[in-house]
Parts: structure tokens; sequence; C-alpha cells
């Protein structure tokens, strides 16, 4: 009796395991048949790819030396995407540039996801003057932009721009803390609303009602009943996120609000160029290639987790 227990148990468990590979085979099979999420995540491997390995021929100190005798020189064989107003390698500048604007936005979207998940949580589940209190502070942040916080910050960021602090290995500017963080902590409120509506939904079917009749938590019921239905609006949030991200530094960065030279990121070298967009082209070029390709492969690629994710489309 006692073996046929057993049995019946690892039968179901492998039930419960080839469901779930099912799903997810499902789920992938979806994402590979939306061609444009599959060119998106190609051509962001890539770039991933150029930023990661370029580094290997290049150090950053290439990349923020100048040669004045070399300035404004066209692309060509020593220089194969040119150089700047100070004689700086713009292939150097690209890939440790493109290093630094991708790490704020996945470092900002990782604070972003995180809170607004924790927020949207607790907001949606136990209701009552707790959501009250959270969903009056989510207005009031919204209510504060966050180019408005950086300008007025901004004293502060260019007073201790020289200021280094060493995060993985790597010295960064706190300027660049600064900013991943800023662009983190006013990020998050619509995803917050996101969770918290599914939230007031979930709470309220069977399978919640169950788990509270055996004597579940709320923290058990929160993170194993309530969390993994939310998944997909948060990875999709998350990968839209991270493009937006990047735009919001690039835009920071054109205004001479962001990252501060000689640190290089995507939108201060396009701050640099703006002056000479029609006389030396290649100075803009391949940062606003960049930063159109790696956005718009980020956002076809949360198209395509959204199609993949969502099971009202699932025939």
């Amino acid at each position: 009796m006692a073996n046929a227990t057993t049995a019946s148990n690892v039968v179901k468990l492998d039930g419960r395991r080839e469901k779930a590979e099912s799903l997810l085979k499902i789920t992938v099979r979806r994402f590979l048949r939306h061609r444009m999420a599959v060119i998106g995540l190609v051509t962001l491997s890539l770039i991933i790819l150029f930023v990661s390995v370029g580094a290997l021929f290049f150090t950053e100190q290439q990349a923020n030396s100048t040669t004045l005798t070399a300035k404004y020189t066209p692309p060509g064989a020593e220089y194969p995407l040119g150089t700047d107003r100070l004689g700086r390698d713009i292939l150097a500048r690209s890939i440790y540039g493109g290093q630094i604007s991708l790490m704020i936005g996945i470092t900002a979207v990782a604070i972003s996801i995180t809170i607004g998940t924790a927020v949207g949580l607790v907001s949606g589940y136990f209701g009552g003057w707790i959501d009250s209190i959270l969903m009056r502070f989510v207005e009031a942040m919204l209510a504060i932009p966050t180019l408005i916080l950086l300008i007025v910050i901004q004293p502060a960021m260019i007073q201790n721009a020289t200021t280094r602090i060493n995060i993985l290995g790597r010295e960064l500017s706190v300027t660049v803390v600064a900013i991943v963080v800023i662009i983190g902590i006013t990020s998050w409120l619509g995803l917050s609303r996101i969770v918290r509506s599914m939230v007031l939904s979930l709470k309220e079917q069977e399978f919640v009602a169950a788990a509270r009749m055996v004597g579940a938590s709320d923290t058990r019921i929160i993170f194993t009943h309530i969390l993994p239905n939310c998944i997909a609006p948060i990875v999709v949030s998350a990968t839209l996120g991270v493009g937006s991200a990047i735009v919001t530094e690039t835009a920071l960065g054109f205004l001479g609000f962001g990252v501060q030279e000689p640190t290089a990121t995507w939108g201060n070298i396009l701050s640099g160029a703006r002056q000479f967009v029609d006389d030396y082209p290649w100075i803009w070029l391949a940062p606003g290639v960049l930063i159109t390709l790696t956005v718009l492969s980020i956002n076809f690629i949360g198209d395509g987790l959204r199609d993949a994710l969502d099971p009202r489309s699932r025939q």
C-alpha cells in the first residue's frame, strides 16, 4: 500500500512537471512566432555582445583620452568611427558609453520593479487604510517629474561629479548612481497600480479562499498564490521600462543634466555632437543608431513577451 501511494505521488509530481514544462514550451513557442520580437532579441544580443567584447580591445582610459591633433577625424583605418571635438575615439566611447547606458537602464528598472511590485501587492491585498495611504503617496509622486527632480539636485551632482564609487570592480561617478536611483524611485508608480488592480481581483478568487481556510499565512498567500499570477505584466513592464530608462538617461545627457564627462554615455556623446550635426555627422551617428536599435529591440521583446504570457490570447 505504501509503495502504491508513493508511486501515485510520483505520477502526480511527474504530471505537474510535464504540465509546467509544456506551459514553458508553449510560451517560448508563442514568443518565437513573434518575428519582430525575435529580431529584437537577436539585435539586442548583438548590441550587448558589441559593448562587452569591444571592451577587450579598448581600455576606459583610451575612451576618455584626448588627442587634439586628431580632433574631428572622419572614420578611417585608425579611427573606424572617427573622433570628436577633443580627438576622442568614437568607437571606444560608444562601447563604454553603452555599458553605462545599459547599466543605468537595467539597474533603474530593477529598483522600480521591486518597489512597484511590493507596493502593489501590499496595497491590493491588505486594502483599507494601508491601501489609501499608499495610493495617495503614489498620486503625490506622480506630481513630481523626473526631469524637475534631477534639475533640483543637479548642482550637487556636478559638485561631486569627480567622486568615484567602486561598484563590481569598476569605478563609477557618483552622478551615475544618483541618476540610477532617481529614475528607479520615480518609475514604479504605474506598475504599482497595475499590480494592485490584479491583486484586488485575485484575492477574491476561490484558490485564495481555500489557502486561507487551510491556515496559510498572508505572506505565503501573497508570494505563493498571488505573485505568480502577476508575473506577466511585471515582466512586460520590466522590458519596456529598460528602454524608457535608457531614453530618459539619453534625454538628460543631451540636455546636460545627465552623467558628466569624462564618463561616456550614449546621451552625453550625443550632447557633445549637437553643435556639429551637419559638419561632423559621424560624431552622433554611432550613438544615435545604437540608442534607436536598443530601444526598438527592447520594445519588440516586450510586445512578444506580452503576447506569449497573456493567457487570454492563447488558442
